[in-house]
């Protein structure tokens, strides 16, 4: 069993401390504001800050706490309380004052790296960080742990967690044996509700108090708190020592292209072992492996096998250019939508796993999460033949399209939406984008932006979901791609003409999504010989210009008379504009959102080229474009 307890140290931090009581302080700490603990450890600690340098607050200070760069932070502090804990006995700080103090004090280092000067503020909230005895076991020091646990909580776990954590299976063991303390501080508390305390002061626990090295010792950092750890001394501490630190560089390269020489020489060989077992993320059962910034588990094809009844076709719930997806049951009765991809040679790996990088480290209220992943050679005959399997959460209600288009053999097919529904979801979505675009770095361009790809959970709120064509920003204002992916009537012309990708590409395929959930009617409609009989944005355009952009609207969600018809017409000028077939003249997801929620005006819609529909029909190289809905 793999894994850390630091993703779960991030959901207990990110929100404050529901009591705003304090203990009273240990005899070694003042009640004052001097932060009891130097921050002189982050210059000196080997961790990677890019996620860092190019930082911007979202929206939301809830949202902005969610990015990586937040995350990063939050464990480079952890590294300060758990020194706290080993200098003064205290799990976390005595008093806002001395919260207060020590963030000043750790953003004041941080700029020293020349990193942004609102990092801590964005953030953090200090209060997170004071004891209360409403969290783990009412545990505020360290003789309370003790009093609790007794010296050896478990037989195993001084012993596995003491020495250098840099070794794999030295780190698979402490965390194990961290999981069966955690456990064992929630059942003394009897309050499930505290298990996320317990996970972190079991970390702190682990990093100051049993760990020899101290927090600051890189197994303790990448092994704990999953800080990623630079493969290279800083330079501003070996500026004297250039010569060794290019011959130990040129030496680490030269190794690297010989083990990854080896590395797919043996996945050759070895076939029926995939590439998550070969990085160590092979586990029992459900068990669990997080990695930085995201927890992933490594499912055996097994365990899918059981939770989708041998993947029973009354199971089936979605179906597309990437396989079938399929309604699971985990055996802790956890309700799972696993997706198959349809690709069976090793080549598709890459795909595979670039996915799996992507969608790991996205982390949104809008986006469907990924629970895990399982690669599996199915046929022993053919070698080559591989299957992939992504694990999502699952969304009750199904997808956009299921309300918007309901069909007779629909499950999910229920009255019309209402017009505050159709509203969250616009909003939703623009959102999830939002955070794409401009809230991790680089970028994620989505490509396939569809009703069929927007799923709505429990409360009828969207969950843009299916990044397999989901690419990251190379760094360049636009990608240029010799494949086009996506699916007719959403595809931006300049992509689906030129493979000229961009955020704006996104864009005009929400301003689509937009029209249909404003119009009730589909994007594009074909003939029963394939031929086009209906675009959507050409049919709105032609009503906007002759002055009847109301008939565009679905009757169905005018019943409660013309309050809000204002409101609907900006919608539809939001998605006109949006998926105007000139780039230029589309606004960004950040600007769309604004105007749909009435902070800045909708423009005057810029007049188009004529012949706007014919790129949708591109016979191109488009071997990746789904002509039908898919999931």
């Amino acid at each position: 069993m793999e894994s850390i307890l630091v993703l779960l140290l991030l959901i207990f931090v990110v929100a404050p401390n529901p009591c705003s009581a304090a203990p009273s302080p240990s005899p070694s700490v003042t009640n004052n504001s001097i932060c009891p603990v130097t921050m002189d450890y982050v210059l000196k600690v080997p961790w990677n800050s890019s996620s860092c340098l190019n930082f911007q607050p979202l929206a939301s200070q809830n949202q902005t706490r969610t990015t990586i760069c937040c995350q990063d932070l939050l464990s480079l502090f952890g590294i300060a309380l758990a020194q706290n804990l080993k200098e003064n006995s205290l799990f976390q700080l005595p008093n806002l004052p001395t919260s207060i103090s020590c963030l000043q004090d750790f953003q004041s280092k941080l700029n020293l790296l020349s990193l942004p000067n609102n990092l801590v503020s964005s953030c953090f909230d200090p209060l997170q960080f004071v004891i209360t005895t409403n969290i783990c076991a009412r545990i505020q020091y360290k003789q309370d742990w003790l009093t609790r646990l007794g010296p050896t909580p478990t037989p195993l776990f001084n012993t596995a967690c003491k020495h250098d954590l840099s070794d794999k299976d030295l780190c698979n063991s402490c965390v194990t044996e961290g999981l069966k303390v955690q456990q064992m501080l929630t059942a003394i508390d009897g309050n499930a509700s505290h298990s996320q305390d317990c996970f972190f002061f079991t970390i702190l626990y682990i990093a100051g108090v049993v760990n020899e090295l101290g927090p600051e010792s890189n197994g303790v950092l990448s092994c704990i708190f999953i800080l990623l750890v630079n493969s290279q001394v800083d330079s501003r501490r070996s500026s004297n020592h250039a010569p060794l630190v290019l011959g130990l560089t040129t030496a680490l390269v030269v190794f690297l292209v010989i083990m990854l020489g080896l590395f797919f020489w043996w996945v050759k060989r070895k076939h029926a072992q995939d590439l998550l077992a070969y990085l160590g993320l092979q586990e029992q059962g459900f068990s669990q492996r997080f990695r930085p910034n995201a927890g992933l588990i490594r499912f055996k094809f097994e365990d899918l096998v059981r939770a989708t009844n041998n993947f029973s076709p009354q199971n089936i719930i979605g179906k597309g250019g990437f396989g079938l997806v399929y309604k699971g049951i985990l055996p802790d009765g956890t309700m799972v939508a696993v997706k198959r991809l349809e690709d069976f040679d090793s080549q598709g790996d890459a795909v595979f796993y670039g996915e799996v990088k992507i969608v790991s480290n996205l982390k949104h209220r809008n986006l469907v999460p990924l629970r895990g992943c399982c690669v599996a050679d199915e046929d022993d005959e053919n070698p080559g033949y591989r299957r992939r399997y992504l694990v999502h959460d699952y969304m009750p209600n199904g997808s956009l399209q299921d309300h918007l288009f309901p069909t007779m053999n629909n499950e999910n097919a229920t009255e019309s939406l209402t017009w505050p529904q159709r509203k969250n979801i616009i909003l939703d979505v623009a959102n999830a984008l939002v955070y794409l675009h401009f809230g991790v770095k680089p970028a994620v361009y989505h490509r396939d932006i569809k009703a069929t790809n927007i799923l709505l959970d429990a409360d009828l709120r969207a969950r843009v979901g299916d990044f397999g064509l989901a690419k990251q920003n190379s760094g360049s204002r636009s990608n240029l791609n010799t494949r086009i992916a996506g699916t007719r009537g959403y595809l931006a012309p300049e992509y689906a003409l030129y493979g000229q990708l961009t955020e704006k590409s996104d864009v005009y395929s929400f301003g689509v999504v937009v029209l249909e959930i404003m119009c009730g009617k589909k994007a594009l409609e074909l003939s029963s010989s394939g031929a086009p009989v209906f675009l959507i944005t050409d049919w709105v355009w032609s009503l906007m210009k002759s002055g009847n952009l109301e008939e565009a609207l679905d009757s169905s969600m005018l019943i409660d008379g013309n309050s809000s018809r204002n409101i609907m017409e900006r919608y539809l000028l939001v998605g006109i504009l949006s998926s105007h077939v000139t780039v230029t003249s589309r606004p960004t997801i950040l600007d769309a959102l604004k105007m749909l929620e009435g902070d800045i005006e909708v423009p005057s819609i810029p007049d188009r080229p004529l012949s706007n529909g014919h790129y949708m029909f591109y016979n191109g190289d488009c071997s990746e474009m789904s002509s039908e809905v898919s999931l």
